[in-house]
C-alpha cells in the first residue's frame, strides 16, 4: 500500500517572499493520526495545503496515496476542515444541510439518493449531533459548529481527514471533547488524520505522532518523547 503522504526535499516560498518551508521530508502511513504543530507563521498550514495539492512546492515532490498531490484523482475522498475564519459559520444552513454539502462531490450530476441520506445521518450521529440535525448552524456553540463541519468532512468516506486549527475560538472543554471525538473516530474508521494547530495540549493524549514545524521539521516522534521546553511550540527553535 502506498504511503498516505510523502514529501521529499520540499521547499516552498510565496512569490517575492522569504522561504516558508525548507528541506522538508515527511512520510505518513495510511491510517496514522498525526498532529502538526508550530508557531504562527512557522509553515504548518502551508505544509497542509501542499499535502492537499492546494499549493505546489518550489522544489521537491509531494505525493498523496502515491499520486502527485495536485493531480490526485479522488479529491472527493479528501475531508478538509479549513481554518474557522474561512468556514462561513454565519450561513443560515442547518446542520443537515451543511453535512449534505460534503456528500455532493460524489454526485456532481445528480440528486442525492437513499444511500447518501443514510451516510449523512450516520455522519451526524457519529459526531453527536443527531438531536440537532435540523437546527441552524448559527444557533450552535462553537464546539458544536466544529462537530458539524467534521461531519461534513467525514460524510464522503474520506481516505484522509485534514483539520486546520479545529479548536480555534472554542473553550477548553470543547477542545477536550473534540479531541476525544477525533480519537474515537480514528479508532472506528481507521482514516488517516492530519491535525494542524499552533498548540497541541488538548490532542496530545490521542495522537500517535507529533511533527513540529518552524520552516523545517524540528521534531518528529511520539508526543511523550518531546522535551518539556518544547510543549509550547513558540519555544521551538532550529
Amino acid at each position: 500500500m502506498p504511503l498516505a503522504v510523502e514529501l521529499a526535499g520540499v521547499d516552498f516560498a510565496y512569490p517575492h517572499g522569504p522561504p516558508v518551508l525548507q528541506r522538508v521530508d515527511l512520510r505518513v502511513e495510511a491510517g496514522e493520526f498525526l498532529a502538526i504543530a508550530g508557531p504562527n507563521g512557522g509553515g504548518k498550514t502551508t505544509l497542509l495545503r501542499l499535502v492537499l495539492g492546494l499549493e505546489q512546492p518550489t522544489r521537491g515532490t509531494v505525493r498523496l496515496f502515491g499520486e502527485e498531490a495536485d493531480r490526485f484523482g479522488e479529491r472527493a475522498r479528501l475531508g478538509y476542515l479549513a481554518q474557522r475564519s474561512q468556514l462561513g459559520v454565519q450561513a443560515p444552513a442547518t446542520v443537515r444541510e451543511v453535512v449534505a454539502a460534503g456528500r455532493s462531490p460524489l454526485r456532481p450530476f445528480g440528486r442525492l439518493g437513499a444511500d447518501d441520506r443514510e451516510a449523512i445521518d450516520e455522519a451526524i450521529e457519529r459526531v453527536g449531533l443527531a438531536g440537532l440535525a435540523k437546527r441552524p448552524l448559527t444557533r450552535l456553540s462553537g464546539g458544536q459548529q466544529q462537530r458539524a463541519f467534521i461531519a461534513k468532512a467525514l460524510v464522503a468516506g474520506p481516505k484522509l481527514l485534514a483539520l486546520d486549527e479545529p479548536t480555534a475560538g472554542v473553550d477548553v472543554a470543547a477542545q477536550e471533547a473534540l479531541a476525544e471525538l477525533l480519537g474515537r473516530l480514528h479508532g472506528e474508521l481507521g482514516v488517516t488524520i492530519l491535525y494542524v494547530s499552533h498548540e497541541f495540549g488538548a490532542i496530545e493524549h490521542v495522537v500517535e505522532r507529533l511533527v513540529l514545524v518552524r520552516e523545517r521539521i524540528v521534531f518528529d516522534g511520539s508526543p511523550s518523547t518531546l522535551p518539556g521546553v518544547w510543549h509550547d511550540p513558540s519555544h521551538v527553535h532550529v
